[in-house]
């Protein structure tokens, strides 16, 4: 495994495996035993995954001593404000069976984000969270809460990927020496980026698929990455990027496929009450 220092210091692998949309019915409990099983590191789940509980456990189970595997949670935008962040905090700790959180993000850049960083900021200085870090900024939304912030985060977590490379966003915090985290590197599964013919090519000289040479790309630019998947060969699979390099040339080939744009813009109108209507991380207390 690879590794970034993160500019608190602390080290985050480059490679992780993610968990959204992978239900809690054991499916979560079973994806993340299996991907630590085969090396993974680095998980990365949130509040509003509704699987907290089942990647603690997971945890637990694999056997694997906590200081070798890197945790990832998101605060969900229905706690933003300092006292709501004070009590989700210790949910998500609770609900990890964990004593830290490797990383902790503000998952929705809406509402009372500076109330909610506060907070982060607070239960990192008592060592409850090792590092803070934000998600799903863009350069508007960086440049109107991060000013107001005591510490800097560590990353900022976004759609990233071929067709959509943040090249404005990337100036910022290459500037502030905060990684970029890649979701949708695979496009979410766009079957247009997956066959481009560049990828189909250098899958075919590297004996790679096209997944394996779009992850080593992301890894290559610095992009922290964590490609999801509940079907053991294909986690396998994503793992398995460290054995070979792409030539500068060929990141530039890679380069060029960049439309400028991805899926989701939160610099739409209404996206923080789109976002805040579509999950209830308290319906269980009701």
């Amino acid at each position: 495994m690879e590794y970034i220092k993160l500019n608190d210091g602390h080290k985050i692998p480059v490679l992780g495996f993610g968990t959204f949309q992978i239900p809690a019915d054991g499916s979560t409990y079973k994806a993340v035993l299996e991907a630590l099983k085969i090396g993974y590191r680095h998980i990365d789940t949130a509040v509003a995954y509704f699987n907290e509980q089942e990647v603690g456990k997971a945890i637990k189970d694999s056997g694997i001593p906590r200081e070798e595997i890197f945790v990832t949670s998101k605060l969900w935008l229905q706690d933003f404000g300092y006292e709501s962040a004070k009590k989700a905090i210790e949910k998500s700790l609770s609900k990890l069976n964990l004593d830290y959180i490797d990383l902790y993000l503000i998952h929705q850049p809406y509402g009372d984000v500076p109330g909610a960083w506060k907070a982060m900021e607070e239960a990192k200085e008592a060592g409850k969270i090792k590092s803070i870090g934000v998600s799903n900024m863009t350069p508007t939304i960086w440049n109107s809460f991060v000013p107001q912030f005591k510490i800097m985060p560590v990353v900022n977590q976004v759609e990233f990927n071929p067709y959509f490379q943040q090249k404005e966003l990337r100036k910022i915090l290459n500037k502030n020496k905060v990684v970029l985290e890649a979701w949708a590197p695979l496009g979410q599964g766009n079957a247009e980026l997956l066959k481009e013919e560049v990828f189909t090519k250098l899958a075919k000289k590297y004996n790679k698929n096209n997944g394996q040479i779009i992850i080593r790309w992301v890894i290559q630019e610095g992009v922290v990455t964590f490609p999801k998947s509940t079907n053991p060969e294909r986690i396998k699979s994503n793992l398995d990027v460290f054995d070979f390099k792409l030539t500068e040339d060929e990141m530039s080939e890679i380069r060029a496929l960049d439309k400028g744009k991805g899926r989701w813009n939160p610099d739409t109108p209404g996206a923080g009450e789109m976002l805040l209507n579509a999950y209830d991380v308290h319906a269980d207390e009701k």
